[in-house]
């Protein structure tokens, strides 16, 4: 090699100019891994391609993609650019797609060559994945297989940062148990499975537990796994670190020491918070990082929120101030190397409180190279344009998107094609560092997903018509008239991200009533239920092209589910029309209507798994090792996507679920209950006690709630032809009665 020739201190030198230049690069590709993923991902195509490392470009991942002796050669400088490369080859050269909800993989008999090198890099540093609330609204029961596959979803769409907790109660119960706390100390401390978002965040203690061991230890070995796939595909995960959240047994076990008792207001018991200047923040902080990374490792990325819809005890900047810095402290105690990854939520959801002095009290006290914001909800409200970039910590744009993991049609399609590009060309953007996906609930809403993570290999906004053709060629396998009008219309309906903050929710879920809402039941649209309709037309027609194609069955069934949802508030309103008349015919009638159309919809979505509640609650199930830990979890499981909290929970359908089981044996039996008691008002002439009624069967959830019932679990019927059957019974009456 020439550069051996050369004279020592020429060759050093020379060496370092190619190291900042990015030309020399650490090995940085495990390219068993990437084969291995390859080898999931296209099983029998995978001896096609060929993996081969490139360096970063100015630090920032990049990829290239080349056909050399019949063989498709992925580069990249980590597994997650040799990811990116093999999806970008699979949906630009083979037009395949890979969501939640409907995969195409369809490759052709012979795979097409790359003509011309295809190069990428991205223009972000991080690309961040998942929120606190994303590990209990879908993954509350994942085990390593549903795991893997999402770790292999992420590396295709480019994540490199993920959010990784799993497994985190047992470093608390390590931390302490070596402090002397004994297990039934500890009992009140740990929540149930379906919780520990809100239990991290300090939000409540003890709620669906108790907690076994035996889930733990489980869960330890599974988080070691994730960390090892994630690491070994080139992603630097973020992991938890101290806020002072401690269980209410360390009154007694240490009672000198400086605590806050503080409530989130929302149904559950006190929490206690240690003081920051307690000389024991900073012992128990090492602690934990010094235990969390014995068992897991680091990438020296913490996520640490301290008021997570908690407000501090005062808004004095030089409170918050040191508070910040003591937090800070804690974590570069234990690993000088910390970076803190914050959540920007707080400056969102509580801005009365969070003003500018106290937003850069908070932030300044930490150095702005060991602190990344997430501006968590940038499609909804960028915070950033507020904060003056957050007032130069590095920051990244996200998608949240959705809350609850409820399921609607639902985003802010325009948005996401040009948010990320224009804030990165906008000069009060300071150093906005990453895209991400925020999302409190996943497996709904595929297009968004791919919508956004189509960000990550470019600088331009998407052009969204072009970006959308690809995007049904790619998920149903051809384009055809009626597929793209379909789409044109769900993208000026159900995506048009107007007016509304999330997807609204069917007034089917809602506890029941006389009113177009409820507490947690929004029903407005951001369009008017008849736009809607021209979609359905004409998903109906492209039927006979696309019938075969997973994404396209999913699409139908998830559209004609959202049609008939929306049906359900005129509906409503005949009903009660009639009720308010006292006309008991016409009650009869359309509240009989009314229900045989929750009826309907549980038997469409009977016919896709994305839509069953049984799969649910049978992996639930699945993670006890004894009947009594079985039944701990399938209580947790009812519980979340229903009442939430207890039988008096003011979260009730914070988190429901538009599916099948759930529709039938949940939401319709209660619709029952309710016109029984409104006909029976109606007999007798006199108002309906509706507080009586809520009272009762607030009572009847509650029941459900511990009840053990198994659902089935895999799918029943056809959905193209329940959809046309449907589509046949319901689209005459729904546009007389929208007209």
């Amino acid at each position: 090699m020439l550069l051996n020739k050369l004279p020592a201190k020429l060759f050093f030198a020379l060496l370092v100019i190619l190291i900042f230049t990015g030309r020399v690069a650490n090995a940085q590709v495990n390219k068993n891994a990437s084969y291995a993923l390859i080898g999931r991902v296209i099983p029998k195509a995978a001896a096609h391609f060929k993996v081969e490392e490139i360096p970063a470009i100015n630090g920032k991942d990049a990829f290239e993609i080349e056909s050399i002796n019949n063989k498709i050669v992925l580069r990249g400088n980590n597994g997650v650019a040799i990811a990116s490369a093999l999806y970008y080859y699979l949906t630009e050269y083979c037009h395949c797609q890979v969501t939640w909800n409907g995969t195409n993989l369809n490759l052709p008999a012979k795979l097409p060559a790359v003509t011309t090198k295809i190069r990428k890099n991205t223009p972000y540093q991080y690309r961040y994945y998942l929120n606190y609330c994303t590990y209990n609204y879908s993954m509350s029961w994942w085990d390593w297989k549903r795991w893997e596959k999402e770790i292999d979803w992420m590396a295709l769409h480019g994540i490199d940062m993920p959010l990784a907790l799993t497994g985190q109660e047992y470093t608390w119960y390590q931390v302490y148990k070596d402090m002397g706390f004994t297990d039934n100390d500890l009992k009140s401390f740990f929540c149930g499975p379906a919780y520990f978002s809100w239990f991290w965040m300090g939000n409540l203690d003890g709620w669906g537990g108790p907690l076994p061991v035996s889930w733990m230890t489980n869960y330890r070995d599974l988080q070691q796994k994730i960390l090892k796939r994630e690491r070994a595909l080139g992603m630097k995960p973020v992991l938890q670190s101290f806020t002072g959240h401690v269980p209410a047994a360390f009154m007694t076990r240490f009672p000198k020491s400086k605590l806050k008792k503080t409530n989130w207001n929302n149904g559950f018991g006190d929490t206690y918070i240690l003081d920051t200047h307690d000389p024991m923040f900073d012992l128990i902080g090492r602690k934990f990082l010094e235990t969390q990374t014995r068992l897991y490792g680091t990438d020296h990325l913490y996520s640490a929120d301290t008021f997570n819809e908690n407000e501090p005890p005062t808004d004095d900047p030089a409170y918050l101030s040191a508070l910040s810095s003591r937090v800070y402290q804690a974590m570069s105690s234990a690993d000088p190397k910390a970076v803190w990854v914050m959540q920007g939520w707080l400056f969102y959801s509580d801005r009365k409180f969070w003003k500018t002095p106290q937003i850069k009290a908070l932030l300044q006290a930490v150095p702005n190279d060991h602190m990344i914001m997430l501006d968590l909800a940038t499609e909804i409200e960028p915070v950033w344009k507020r904060t003056e970039a957050y007032y130069g910590k590095p920051w990244i744009w996200n998608m949240l998107h959705n809350f609850g993991g409820n399921i609607g049609m639902f985003g802010r399609i325009e948005g996401v094609a040009n948010g990320p590009a224009l804030a990165l060309k906008d000069t009060a953007s300071g150093k906005l560092a990453g895209i991400g996906l925020t999302m409190e609930g996943i497996e709904q809403n595929p297009v968004l997903y791919e919508l956004m993570t189509s960000n990550t290999w470019q600088s331009e906004p998407i052009n969204l018509d072009n970006w959308l053709r690809s995007y049904i060629l790619n998920r149903y396998g051809s384009v055809n008239e009626h597929t793209i009008k379909a789409w044109q219309v769900l993208k000026e309906t159900a995506y048009n991200g107007k007016d509304i903050r999330d997807a609204s929710e069917s007034i089917i879920t809602g506890r029941p009533t006389f009113d177009s809402a409820a507490v947690w039941t929004r029903t407005k649209l951001n369009y008017q239920r008849k736009d809607l309709l021209p979609a359905w037309d004409e998903l109906m027609k492209a039927i006979p092209a696309n019938r075969k194609s997973d994404g396209f069955q999913y699409d139908l069934v998830d559209l004609s589910r959202q049609v008939l949802a929306n049906y359900a508030r005129p509906l409503q309103q005949k009903w009660a029309r009639a009720y308010e008349d006292k006309n008991i015919t016409d009650f009869d009638k359309y509240s009989s209507q009314y229900l045989q159309l929750i009826t309907d919809m549980d038997a469409l979505l009977a016919t896709r798994k994305d839509f069953l509640l049984g799969p649910w609650l049978a992996d639930a199930r699945k993670c006890g090792t004894t009947l009594a830990e079985k039944a701990i979890y399938e209580r947790n499981a009812r519980n979340l996507v229903t009442l939430w909290g207890d039988e008096k929970s003011p979260l009730h359908e914070y988190s429901c679920r538009q599916w099948s089981g759930l529709l039938n044996d949940f939401y319709k039996v209660r619709w029952q209950k309710f016109f029984t008691e409104a006909k029976a008002a109606l007999k007798a002439g006199k108002p309906m006690d509706a507080a009586t009624f809520d009272k009762t069967i607030s009572a009847w959830e509650w029941n459900w709630v511990n009840m053990q019932k198994p659902y089935p679990v895999t799918t029943k019927g056809s959905s193209i032809l329940l959809a046309q059957q449907l589509y046949k019974k319901y689209r005459t009456k729904i546009g007389a009665d929208l007209k």
